[in-house]
């Protein structure tokens, strides 16, 4: 036989390299690295996948699945979710997957985990077989050390891509699956999917089997199921469903039931369109379930404290929490950017335009709290004020710009950071709100009142009335709808606040809203909520830190008194001016220190080791707060007041 020419080409390259390879001395090659799964295609899974899933074992978090899938013979990819769209990174939690067993015909099917991608299992399903069961567990954190807590014996957070595999090679929404879940009796449900049947209350098993969906439907629509639970219409087809610890944290005031229905008149009136049939807050108030707030195109997954609605008249810190998430059915869900829309749970999201989906989300979050009343406007401005603070005082702006954290959820992925002020985090959210507050104030002041960002909100997101798709967008997009609102070099705008180094936070619209930021020594009563909430003092502004109860250090600022000191995360106080250690004698310790123009003196205990400090500041206690400006209209209470 002949040769071929590409058989000759390579054995003339392996000659090449032993030559250029010295005697004596070893040099390895890379393994090739080969494509085994397939690339995902737009058109139709054939068949119904079912999936049962068994969530009685709330007191261990066990979840047990039973997944039927509809096959052909030959090779076969599972896919578990990797990507997760509100996560905006690969933390599909793989690694709580267990007990794997396939089989079909009554005979175990081998599966092998891809060598490349963890998330795929490789199969070859047998002539003949047409339908394989798939059985296994999801084991959901039973500490915090584990992850956030799903499952406890007064309630449940079912979300569906940690419970379902898929079949690689197809666009996810080609997927249809018919979802069954076991309850513990008497518990009841919500969820944005709907049900086709559901077992009489009382009775054992307490089955809810829900209506054939797609896959990305099934995946964006969780499930939140308790033993203590209660259903408010705040609008036609929008629901806020609480689950809660005991029956008493549900119990609300006619001024909060109302609060909660003007967040979707105001959201409403906003962008003038819904894109949802229906609508489902699923609020946990729970000291035991994990904290949450992820949002989902027909529903949203929110957890307070269960003294959410007992604490109303004492704090307003997290109440802009469903705002927020509401606001993503708009900004996030039905408008997506391009480059973060995928077709399937393992391709990679890009998330360059996260000061968009987040950060303007956050904007109109704190806005539409203000004007639903779920804040006063004064808790608006004062939580603003914080805000501005915080990024205007983030040292790390000096090396990186806002736009490059936007691939902080890839970096990190939410884990801890020492030194926060100074490698900075998700700060599109919050400095994206800032830019935000920039374009609404300019609009407002180069038209005198006639245009504001809520005119941007119904342009880009309020079309299409009560198309619930998807609408991806782009960088230019963003700019020429605001363009077609006020002419301006809006490109150039967005490119030095999001790609350029400063020293300061974008904070113009302080000034055209008709304020100034401030310091002063006594906080303001959000910052006082926000110490009760994370039991804390907030020192950042002056010392430049931040302490637990029992004198934990949570955080330092970067080249503040407290870390020129040699302050660390994790560092605690032990004594301060030689008496033992309390917030309110380190304060003290700050206001006598300007007095008197003597060091704080610290004992600081870090790992084993204690040692003294004496940290020469002599400023005072500084908390930030927005002061109004004499005798001049304010862009920025427009911007907080209701809509009529």
């Amino acid at each position: 036989m002949k040769r071929s020419l590409l058989f000759l080409l390579a054995t003339s390259a392996i000659a090449w390299q032993a030559q250029a390879i010295p005697a004596g001395n070893s040099a390895p090659q890379p393994m090739a690295i080969s494509e085994t799964i397939p690339a995902a295609v737009d058109k139709p899974y054939s068949g119904l996948i079912r999936l049962n899933v068994d969530a009685t074992d709330t007191q261990r978090g066990i979840v047990r699945v039973t997944e039927t899938i509809p096959v052909q013979a030959g090779a076969l990819t599972l896919l578990y979710p990797e990507w997760l769209p509100g996560h905006h990174s690969p933390s599909g939690p793989i690694e709580k997957l267990a007990g794997l067993i396939v089989t079909a015909n009554n005979q175990v099917i081998p599966w092998q985990r891809d060598s490349v991608d963890v998330y795929a299992f490789h199969l070859d399903i047998p002539a003949g077989v047409t339908e394989i069961t798939a059985q296994y567990q999801y084991l959901s954190p039973t500490s915090e050390s584990q992850g956030r807590i799903q499952s406890t014996p007064e309630m449940v957070n079912l979300q569906w891509n940690t419970l379902a595999l898929y079949p690689a090679g197809y666009f996810t929404r080609q997927i249809q699956i018919q979802p069954t879940v076991i309850y513990p009796t008497g518990w009841k449900s919500a969820s944005a999917l709907e049900i086709s049947g559901i077992t009489p209350d009382g009775q054992t098993p307490n089955v809810v089997q829900y209506k054939t969906t797609d896959f990305d439907t099934l995946i964006d629509s969780p499930v939140m199921a308790g033993r203590y639970t209660r259903t408010e219409t705040l609008a036609p087809g929008v629901r806020l469903n609480l689950i809660a610890d005991k029956p008493e944290d549900m119990a609300m005031t006619d001024k909060q039931l109302n609060a909660h229905r003007q967040l979707i008149a105001q959201a409403v009136k906003l962008y003038g369109a819904q894109h949802y049939s229906h609508y489902d807050f699923l609020l946990a108030l729970s000291e035991k379930l994990g904290g949450i707030g992820l949002e989902h195109h027909q529903s949203s997954e929110d957890g307070e404290g269960a003294d959410y609605f007992s604490k109303w008249d004492k704090s307003a810190v997290g109440r802009d929490l469903l705002a927020h998430e509401y606001n993503h059915s708009w900004n996030g869900k039905y408008r997506r950017p391009a480059d973060l829309w995928t077709p399937d749970y393992k391709t990679p999201m890009r998330d360059s335009l996260l000061w968009v989906y987040e950060g303007q989300t956050q904007f109109w979050g704190y806005v539409l709290a203000a004007r639903s009343g779920l804040w006063q406007q004064k808790d608006a401005l004062e939580a603003l004020a914080l805000v501005a603070a915080t990024y205007d005082n983030r040292a790390g702006r000096h090396w990186r710009p806002v736009e490059d954290t936007t691939n902080d959820p890839i970096i990190s992925q939410r884990r801890p950071k020492g030194w926060l002020s100074w490698q900075r985090s998700e700060d599109y959210y919050s400095e994206g709100q800032l830019i935000w507050l920039d374009v609404d104030s300019l609009l407002r002041q180069q038209t005198h009142g006639k245009h504001s960002l809520d005119d941007f909100a119904k342009a880009f997101f309020g079309m299409r009335d009560r198309d619930w798709g998807e609408l991806t967008y782009n960088f230019d997009d963003v700019v020429k709808t605001l363009n077609d609102i006020m002419p301006y070099d809006w490109a150039a705008f967005f490119n030095q606040r999001l790609n350029q180094r400063s020293t300061h936070a974008p904070l113009d619209w302080i000034s055209r809203g008709g304020y100034k930021l401030v310091y002063s020594d006594e906080p303001t009563d959000w910052i006082k909520g926000v110490e009760g909430a994370r039991h804390m003092a907030e020192l950042s502004f002056s010392l430049g830190l931040s302490t637990s109860e029992k004198g934990k250090v949570s955080s330092v600022m970067w080249d503040s008194p407290a870390f020129n000191a040699g302050l660390t995360v994790g560092s605690e106080l032990v004594a301060v001016d030689g008496h033992a250690f309390s917030n309110d004698l380190l304060k003290t310790a700050i206001k006598n220190a300007k007095a008197n123009k003597t060091p704080i003196k610290l004992l600081i205990k870090q790992g084993d080791n204690y040692r003294d400090v004496a940290i020469p500041y002599y400023d005072g206690l500084r908390y930030p707060r927005l002061e109004k400006i004499d005798k001049t209209h304010s862009y920025l209470e427009d911007l907080l007041a209701a809509k009529n």
